[in-house]
């Protein structure tokens, strides 16, 4: 039960934390009770109000200047709240239009935003609390501090409605909102993948083949998959002595009814501890960055591919979106894979889940790109030096020609589409790439690839 509330909970934080709900919402209230308890003290010890120099208060003994400038404060804020509103209502609108609707959620979780929300519905909280201690009867007094602290909050928001209108005005820029998101998947893969990748290459083990019979145990919600607790799924199995198989992974979406785990001892179990047992996963309506990298690459190529699309036809945005995928692909090589196979204790195989390899990730991130720009040669050079990259990183010679297989069909789904010359360009591109590796991976060999990246450039501007 303390580990269902606990994924819950952790469910819940990274929903509210992503939202303009909560930080917002902590700011406001605590800026609030600033104003409240402030003007409290204040009350309590008007020596307070010696320390605030006539020259920015000249008025400290009228009660209605202090209420004057407290509610002028309040009133301008909620209009530039509801400005504040209004721009980012169309800061969305254009990006999930322009770019990808999947990218809401990166908008969402923006920190500078929610920043400004909190301050501006904070200062208008501090004064409303404030006001009330402001009175004319029936002992008139004026909370010159709290006034005081009013003023320097209108400043402050002054200074960050500036803020916020440069901020807004980069996010939206394309080359901005996909570093944005390479950088979030990048804290995914560091997180579910925190070691480095061995040196030599450890092939994907062989399908697994129950010794036993295995009964399903069946999908209670419809909707994603967005986080496993591996942890509490190990336990469970060693505490009740049976094996668990994971039917579906992060990301895939599960209908209710559909089995989302195999157990090898159906007797074992009964309601409440399927139902347990159940608890281990997150579901939802819609994928997270929580444990799916994957997702972060969706998203990428989804505005890469709207980019190369007819009515657009922004080659540039689509290369741009390549180099992040680049970057995301040598951090996932880079890394050990996610263990598929959890033994508890050792040499007791207790949970199997299907974690996304290296093949799905590569499909993922390249194939879709590779079929819509057979017929744009700046995009597909860049996906060749994309396989390059990766492929000078990778020490695994197996998994190198594997990379090579898939420049192959790059070239190859060019052919007859493109002009000689270009292709031309592609197919010693293609021949670096190929060279890459063992003795070939010489000074020649940099030379040609410093080379090709120079006339990659050239035609990305052209």
């Amino acid at each position: 039960m303390l580990n269902q509330l606990r994924l819950r909970l952790r469910a819940a934080a990274y929903a509210l934390r992503g939202g303009f709900l909560v930080r917002p919402l902590v700011i406001a209230v605590f800026l609030g009770l600033c104003g409240a308890v402030l003007s409290s003290i204040e009350e309590a010890a008007p020596v307070a109000a010696t320390w605030i120099p006539a020259t920015l208060f000249p008025s400290h003994q009228d009660p209605q200047v202090a209420q004057t400038i407290l509610s002028v404060i309040a009133t301008s804020i909620m209009t530039v709240v509801s400005i504040v509103f209004a721009i980012l209502l169309m800061t969305l609108t254009l990006a999930s239009m322009q770019f990808s609707p999947r990218i809401l959620i990166s908008f969402v979780r923006d920190r500078g935003t929610q920043w400004t929300l909190g301050i501006f519905l904070g200062t208008f909280s501090y004064c409303v609390a404030a006001l009330p201690a402001a009175r004319s009867m029936p002992h008139p007094f004026a909370p010159v501090v709290t006034v005081f602290g009013a003023m320097l909050l209108a400043l402050v928001c002054v200074g960050w409605l500036l803020f916020f209108i440069h901020h807004i005005s980069q996010s939206i820029s394309v080359n901005h909102i996909v570093d944005r998101i390479a950088r979030e998947t990048e804290r995914v893969i560091d997180e579910l993948m925190p070691h480095p990748r061995p040196a030599y290459y450890r092939p994907a083990p062989d399908a697994f083949v129950p010794d036993e019979p295995e009964f399903p145990i069946l999908n209670e919600v419809s909707g994603y998959i967005r986080f496993i607790d591996t942890t509490r799924l190990v336990d469970f199995a060693r505490m009740h002595h049976l094996r668990v198989r994971v039917t579906r992974g992060v990301g895939h979406f599960v209908p209710e009814g559909v089995p989302l785990l195999m157990v090898s001892r159906r007797s074992r179990l009964d309601r409440d501890r399927a139902v347990e047992l159940t608890g281990a996963f997150d579901i939802g309506p819609m994928r997270t960055l929580q444990q799916d990298v994957e997702f972060g690459v969706i998203q990428i190529v989804d505005i890469a591919l709207r980019a190369i699309s007819p009515a657009v036809n922004d080659p540039s945005t689509a290369i741009s979106c390549i180099d992040q995928l680049t970057r995301i692909l040598i951090r996932w090589l880079g890394r050990s894979p996610p263990e598929s196979r959890l033994f508890s204790p050792p040499h007791v195989l207790r949970v199997l889940l299907p974690w996304i390899d290296v093949e799905g990730l590569l499909n993922t991130a390249i194939e879709q790109i590779r079929a819509y720009a057979t017929t744009d040669a700046a995009v597909s050079l860049r996906l060749l030096r994309l396989l390059q990259d990766v492929g000078i990183t990778v020490e695994s010679e197996a998994l190198r020609q594997r990379i090579v297989e898939r420049a192959r069909r790059v070239v190859e789904g060019c052919r007859g589409r493109l002009p000689p010359d270009d292709i031309a360009r592609l197919e010693q591109r293609l021949t670096v790439l190929e060279g890459i590796g063992g003795s070939a991976a010489t000074e020649e060999l940099a030379r040609r690839h410093q080379a090709a990246s120079a006339e990659d450039g050239q035609a990305a501007v052209g």
